[in-house]
């Protein structure tokens, strides 16, 4: 048997690398809703909930249920990261300072927020979701309402897409986050 020359090894290593680095979403660059850089890379090695979150929706009421999860599980490795959008209905217009003091005062909001972002496709679609609902994303088709949500896993690639109106304790989305907490 021949053995496999060590640059063929490493080649063969990098390729995997670098293609297991382009499915996971953590490169991609975000900002907070305090408007500093981060990424999901910021939240590697946790379950990540991310939301397309709106303060003058029917939906705005989960927030509630988004928070009691990210407390409940936290402590897992869990986190919810809330995305404003005023893409729908126009329900979000205020500033990331006017969202970011609603969300608090409102909800008790603890989890992180991010800036304020477009997630339908077309001109000024974030990177983030374009990967996701992009034609060759992992969930093709556009975020339909606010408060759709996806659930990443620990390695930054996506797992599931929930839409809007499953609410964040439904049977079906406390199992998936069971799940991919489980995952290690």
């Amino acid at each position: 048997m021949k053995a496999i020359p060590l640059f063929l090894v490493s080649l063969f290593c990098a390729a995997g690398l670098a293609a297991a680095e382009s499915a996971s979403l953590h490169g991609i660059a975000l900002k907070d809703i305090d408007g500093k850089p981060t990424s999901l890379k910021a939240y590697s090695g946790k379950v990540v909930l991310m939301v397309n979150v709106s303060s003058q929706c029917g939906l705005t009421g989960q927030y509630r249920g988004l928070e009691a999860a990210y407390r409940k599980y936290k402590g897992q490795g869990f986190v919810v990261l809330g995305f404003p959008c005023n893409e729908f209905g126009g329900q979000e217009p205020g500033s990331n300072a006017q969202i970011k003091a609603f969300c608090s005062d409102r909800y008790d909001v603890t989890f992180p927020m991010m800036d304020k972002v477009k997630v339908k496709s077309g001109e000024g679609q974030h990177p983030l979701y374009a990967a996701l609902t992009g034609k060759d994303g992992a969930f093709p088709g556009n975020v339909k309402w606010n408060f759709g949500k996806f659930l990443i896993g620990r390695d930054g690639k996506p797992l599931n897409r929930f839409e809007p109106g499953l609410k964040p304790d439904s049977p079906k989305m406390v199992a998936a986050i069971e799940a991919a907490l489980k995952k290690k």
